[in-house]
């Protein structure tokens, strides 16, 4: 679907390259970005042109004419001018906004294939951190253990402090089958932790579908993991074979989900937004608005939709689409991310990214640092945010950390109680050690080394992958049973 009127299309940057982000690629900013060569007289210095057109830049390009003839520390002009347009967006102070040079938007448009390698992981700047919004269904980052709201120090030993989102990403990223030992700091945690993730092939399989049935009735499930250029078509298929299965009501699942292309969302809007209801309003900085409506009639069935704080700006869209219209969400605030930016390559293939609008709710609400509020509010057992045992490091008696209280943590949620969860490792903890390495016919020590520390990953894995222990969607089904009766 192409989005007429105002914009080309509204397109949410994905993948690991940069957080979920509504852009704007408008014909009429391509020409104010890069259609003023023409203008330029020939043989006329543009910068002086530009100057002259306005007097205030006058400043910018005689300094610039002075570093680069009297400074003792030269530079290419090429470095001069990225800096001195970085040092323009760092103005803005929106983490959203941002410059890439040639190098930068070359690494970067390659991540919008298909597949590309990396950790498989959406970030933001939040804080000057570089924060994870969500790792990826299926990713090496899950697989890690890697949550949203982990924040990355660095990466294999070199700091990310101070770096662009786009610079520290391409520390983060890397070949297929390299490793990436990444310093997280975890909030509740005191200290940091070590996470090594092994870079992989990272596919783009956006909708998941399945049936669930509850009290005798069958419901449909659709995960949507990523808004990207096939999701709507996908959606609409998976969808049509679960209607004609009968279904009684569809669980729209976007836990995890940082984003993706907006034409997708209204894609998706128009297949389940009835009675021709607002999935978003846009408002431009001039304070003039954009409302995009469904072409749907009337409902077949309830639709629930399930959100946490993984859910960003795609999700949100789609989450407050049908909210407002009198579905019902369930899990935890979503991300919280309301801003619409424009990218605009520029002449020599740089790009250039500014925050130029924001989306609302239907009700006209602006979501951005709130998130979505659910109708129905539940948390994932605890043990679900437990992060990686190190593999490094023996935990064992008398020990006292952040470490221990984390195994203590996942030791609950294993069913062998450790006695007490303050990350001190005493006798009670010790017995559930034992206990869990009798259980699953491991050297009985009480000590967790590096293959106990793996048995307990895969075991936490499972659990957490189990449908029952789901708090989450087990409240969705509770929710669709009352309201399809």
């Amino acid at each position: 679907m192409y989005i007429k009127r105002r914009t080309l299309f509204i397109m949410l940057l994905l993948l690991v390259a940069s957080t979920s982000i509504v852009t704007l690629a408008a014909a009429k900013f391509f020409g104010q970005a890069s259609g003023t060569q023409g203008s330029v007289p020939q043989g006329q210095d543009p910068q002086k042109q530009a100057a002259a057109q306005d007097p205030e830049l006058a400043k910018v390009y005689e300094a610039y004419q002075l570093i680069e003839n009297a400074a003792l520390e030269k530079q290419e002009k090429a470095e001069l001018i990225d800096g001195a347009i970085e040092g323009m967006v760092k103005t803005l102070d929106d983490p959203f906004s941002d410059y890439m040079n040639q190098k930068e938007t070359k690494d970067f448009n390659s991540s919008l294939q298909s597949t590309f390698e990396g950790i498989g992981a959406e970030v933001t700047l939040k804080n000057e951190r570089v924060t994870i919004v969500s790792p990826f269904k299926g990713s090496p980052a899950e697989k890690a253990g890697l949550r949203p709201e982990d924040q990355i120090l660095k990466v294999n030993g070199k700091s990310l402090q101070g770096l662009s989102l786009s610079d520290a990403v391409m520390h983060i990223r890397g070949p297929k089958g390299t490793k990436a030992e990444l310093e997280i700091m975890r909030p509740g945690l005191s200290d940091p932790m070590l996470v090594t993730v092994v870079r992989d092939d990272i596919p783009v399989e956006t909708v998941y579908s399945e049936t669930v049935e509850r009290n005798g009735k069958k419901y449909g499930k659709l995960e949507i993991t990523q808004f990207s250029q096939n999701t709507a078509k996908h959606f609409a298929a998976e969808l049509n074979k679960l209607e004609k299965q009968g279904i009684n009501g569809l669980i729209v699942d976007v836990r995890g989900n940082p984003g993706g292309l907006l034409d997708s969302v209204v894609e998706i809007g128009n297949l389940l937004v009835p009675n021709k209801g607002v999935i978003l309003q846009v408002q431009y900085s001039d304070g003039k608005k954009e409302v995009f409506r469904s072409e749907k009639g009337e409902a077949k069935y309830p639709v629930v939709v399930l959100t946490d704080k993984g859910s960003a700006s795609a999700s949100e869209i789609l989450a407050a689409a049908l909210q407002g219209s009198g579905y019902k969400v369930v899990g935890t605030n979503s991300f919280g991310k309301g801003t619409v930016q424009n990218t605009i390559p520029l002449e020599d293939d740089s790009q250039l990214k500014i925050t130029v609008a924001k989306w609302l709710t239907p009700e006209g609400n602006w979501i951005h640092k709130k998130g979505i509020e659910p109708d129905v509010k539940i948390d994932q057992p605890d043990y679900f945010n437990a992060a990686p045992l190190p593999t490094k490091v023996e935990l064992g008696r008398d020990m006292n950390s952040s470490d221990v209280k984390n195994l203590q943590l996942i030791l609950k949620g294993l069913g062998q109680p450790p006695g007490r969860t303050d990350g001190y490792f005493d006798s009670r903890t010790e017995t559930a050690v034992k206990a869990f390495q009798s259980l699953h016919k491991l050297p009985v020590t009480g000590r967790v080394d590096k293959k106990t520390a793996g048995v307990m990953q895969e075991e936490l894995i499972k659990r957490i992958q189990d449908p029952k222990n789901d708090l989450q969607l087990q409240a969705a089904l509770e929710v669709i049973s009352r309201e399809s009766n």
